[in-house]
């Protein structure tokens, strides 16, 4: 079945942000955490240090409806060059606004509210922040206000 999901590259960061979308998603791994250790020695490879050796190399996290974000450590010893920009949104639709609310509100503590919840125009409950980490979040309910 075709799937999406979100990979996001952080610089030598991955596992913090990674517990952290784990708690407020209360959602658990796919899996173990693999790490830059993991990888099997091959020729040419260069040594690497412990610390180099713990970083992630892929974690998987189910977080809403079916969706799965996915992410790793971009280390610059491997020629990654990670920027925090505004390239990337993961949009949310969860069920209902409680669950809206409490999503947004972790998400952007420490974080930025760019707009704040509130019925829209096209009939949704939207909103959209940027967490501590620097990534995108737009959140998009259909549940309407109860009267």
């Amino acid at each position: 079945m075709a799937s999406v999901s979100i990979y996001l590259n952080f610089p030598e960061n991955t596992e913090e942000a990674f517990l952290y979308y784990k708690d407020i998603f209360e959602s658990e791994f796919v899996g173990p955490i693999s790490r830059f250790g993991d990888i099997p020695p091959q020729e040419g490879m260069p040594e690497l240090s412990e610390e180099q050796k713990n970083m992630v190399m892929h974690v998987d996290l189910p977080i809403l409806g079916g969706f799965r974000l996915m992410g790793t450590d971009a280390p610059g010893f491997m020629g990654f060059n990670v920027n925090k920009g505004n390239n990337v949104h993961i949009n949310l639709s969860p069920d209902t606004r409680v669950e809206t609310d409490r999503l947004f509100h972790a998400l952007a503590e420490g974080g930025n509210i760019t707009m704040p919840l509130q019925d829209m125009f096209w009939g949704d409950y939207y909103g959209s922040c940027t967490d501590k980490f620097g990534v995108q979040w737009m959140f998009n309910c259909s549940e309407k206000k109860a009267s």
